[in-house]
């Protein structure tokens, strides 16, 4: 048995981090391992395997390589891939807007409310236009809420409503006058093409031009919706992946009050 495998001697190893080089890593810092998969429209075969592979040194991968590929239909091949990333990113440069809100939980949020607006505030929420999905915003408005955190319909100082599915925007709007909405919460999944920016928009320009767009607190969510892409698109604040209830909540009533001067 060779002594080496067993020896404690310093490997030359890259430990350095360098925020303004940054790349991704797997074993050691700084290696660049990826795994990266995508589908071709290809067969299946050492053709459609030396593509890949091909594709991924013109992506600025270093020694690809293609470890299962299985054909999806005739002429099309799904192809799983490992490589080493040569690009790096300057990542003290990045700067991401981002929801400005000190989050509390649900009972800091009740207590806030009643200091600070003195009264209830009133949300509606739906998925609006063609999207059938309510998981995003059931998970934010139904009392049980997701992952631990309580929805808006248990606040006690929340009245919230959730108007569920393929909600047109003209009756969103209509139930937001009915019910003197302070807050509007639209949740947007199908994003195929695009059609939650022609949506999102659309709720926009109605409320401009039914002159209610600054009488509410007008908010997005989904998947892919950012914080950047709500503000250009009109929007008070938008939410993406991993926000939940009390994100929401914590936004909304902390704007009031700076609207109502409390803050």
């Amino acid at each position: 048995m060779s002594a080496g495998l067993y020896s404690t001697e310093k490997r030359d190893y890259d430990t350095s981090l360098d925020l303004t080089k940054v790349k991704p890593y797997g074993d050691t810092m700084n290696d660049g391992k990826t795994q990266l998969s995508f589908s071709l429209p290809v067969p299946a075969g050492e053709e459609g395997v030396e593509a890949a592979k091909q594709l991924l040194k013109k992506m600025g991968f270093e020694n690809p390589m293609v470890v299962y590929y299985k054909e999806l239909t005739k002429g099309f091949t799904f192809f799983n891939c490992y490589g080493s990333c040569t690009h790096t990113v300057d990542y003290t440069s990045i700067h991401v807007p981002k929801v400005e809100s000190n989050v509390m939980d649900m009972h800091e949020n009740d207590q806030f409310i009643k200091d600070h607006i003195g009264r209830k505030l009133v949300i509606v929420g739906a998925s609006t236009g063609t999207d059938a999905h309510t998981v995003g915003i059931d998970a934010i408005m139904n009392m049980k809420g997701y992952a631990g955190h309580y929805g808006l319909e248990r606040y006690e100082m929340i009245e919230a409503l959730n108007m569920g599915s393929q909600v047109p925007n003209e009756e969103f709007i209509a139930k937001a006058i009915e019910m003197k909405a302070d807050a509007l919460l639209v949740s947007q999944t199908v994003t195929q093409k695009d059609v939650h920016i022609k949506n999102l928009t659309e709720l926009v320009e109605m409320l401009e031009a039914e002159g209610l767009r600054d009488k509410v607190i007008l908010c997005c969510g989904g998947a892919r919706i950012t914080h950047e892409l709500a503000k250009e698109l009109g929007y008070d604040a938008g939410f993406g992946a991993n926000t939940y209830a009390d994100d929401v909540a914590s936004f909304i009533s902390e704007e009031m009050a700076k609207r109502l001067g409390k803050l």
